[in-house]
């Protein structure tokens, strides 16, 4: 989002030159936000009313979900007459800017209060416009996130356990639950496949961001010749759809029409003692329709194994269905666009120059510890957001047209 605010002589010969400044347009102090968005509020607005009505109406037998509706619909709305506020604001400062017969001392104080203005404004434009588009699916729940390594033998298996504790970190510094749902070791000791749940709501909208191949480029501990290695690792991140305990389990399975989903008891496998080798407690889902695979053998109880597949299943499934609608909506484009499919290199981690680089939105960030601590990956996923509603904003435009 473009956000000018440039510093002006405030001498009294420069009053032209900023007079001249104002004058030459608002993209130059902002950039106003697009009719179609505007569209949008107005329908909300509407929309409002008429759920307002409804709810003097029905008093108690209101529902839950025009309830949650409702609520969101008023945060948006806040933030609209806030914006539309502003702008009143902005221009009055500019008229008293431009008005070649004003008084000066007042025309400096209002570029004063505008500069201050503009920061705030082009920030709160930014939030805006972000609601205003068209709502993700499940973006208000919580999160999985899956994590396996790639190329790099046993320095991807490092890596993703690096990967790993960033996301726990991250989860910490912003106060949210989590826990591991699933954790597998190879023979070398190295992790093989991670399962997290961020069980914070809305987690899912921002760590969606995170799905895809992670590269580093480091110089391995064992590595006697200091030659720079280069591994990856894949990154998952689905919506959590249920808690995926035994009391959960019923209603997973009532998803699914009957010979839907196949289920297959084994024994587990690996370290575990007597009892986990003995007993069938490892389960296998297979959903036909899809061929998607899940299995667990974490837990010594089988229903509790069977409860964890089905919320993994359910969790893979729902986001199997959001990439299906984004490639329906990309075919509405003429132009090609960035993909972020899980399939693509998405960030590289190069530690010998302390930089992590996002390849989707370009960004680049000098502070390897500080992401991989929590305390600064919200600023790589605040720029890969941007970059999203810049493609998001294009798609809409491109659906209008059609």
């Amino acid at each position: 989002m473009m956000n000018i605010v440039r510093r002006w002589s405030f001498r009294r010969p420069g009053i032209h030159f900023m007079r001249r400044y104002v004058s030459s347009g608002q993209e130059e102090l902002y950039r106003p936000i697009h009719p179609l968005l505007l569209k949008r509020a107005e329908l909300m607005e509407k929309e409002y009313d008429e759920l307002s009505q409804e709810m003097n109406e029905k008093s108690g037998s209101f529902s839950q979900e025009s309830n949650v509706r409702l609520s969101n619909l008023s945060v948006i709305l806040e933030n609209y007459e806030q914006y539309k506020h502003d702008i009143k604001n902005l221009e009055g400062l500019k008229e008293m800017i431009e008005d070649p017969e004003g008084d000066y001392e007042l025309a400096e104080e209002s570029m004063k209060e505008l500069q201050a203005m503009l920061p705030n404004f082009n920030e709160s434009i930014n939030v805006l416009q972000t609601r205003l588009l068209p709502s993700l699916p499940h973006s208000d729940k919580p999160a999985l996130i899956e994590l396996r390594p790639g190329v790099g033998g046993h320095e991807a298996g490092i890596f993703t356990s690096d990967l790993k504790s960033m996301y726990t970190n991250f989860a910490q510094y912003n106060k949210w639950k989590w826990q591991i749902i699933s954790e597998n070791f190879a023979n070398n000791g190295y992790c093989n496949e991670c399962i997290i749940s961020i069980d914070s709501p809305e987690a899912y909208n921002i760590l969606r961001h995170e799905s895809g191949v992670h590269r580093v480029q480091r110089i391995p501990l064992t590595e006697s010749k200091g030659r720079i290695h280069t591994s990856t690792a894949a990154v998952v991140v689905l919506p959590k759809i249920s808690t995926g305990t035994e009391a959960s389990l019923k209603e997973d399975e009532r998803q699914f029409a009957p010979g839907e989903v196949r289920v297959d008891t084994m024994r587990a496998g690996g370290k575990g003692g007597q009892h986990v080798n003995t007993t069938d407690s490892a389960v296998r889902l297979v959903h036909i329709p899809t061929g998607t695979t899940v299995q667990q053998q974490d837990e010594r109880s089988q229903p509790r194994n069977k409860a964890k597949a089905f919320l993994i299943l359910r969790s893979r499934l729902a986001a199997l269905e959001r990439e299906k609608e984004i490639l329906e909506q990309r075919k509405l484009r003429t132009d090609q666009v960035t993909t972020t499919d899980r399939s693509d290199k998405i960030r590289t981690y190069n530690y010998p120059q302390n930089r992590i680089t996002d390849h989707r939105c370009g960004y680049s960030m000098h502070d390897i510890e500080g992401c991989m601590l929590g305390v600064r990956l919200m600023d790589i996923i605040a720029k890969v957001e941007q970059h999203e509603f810049e493609e998001r904003l294009q798609l809409l435009i491109a659906s209008a047209s059609n």
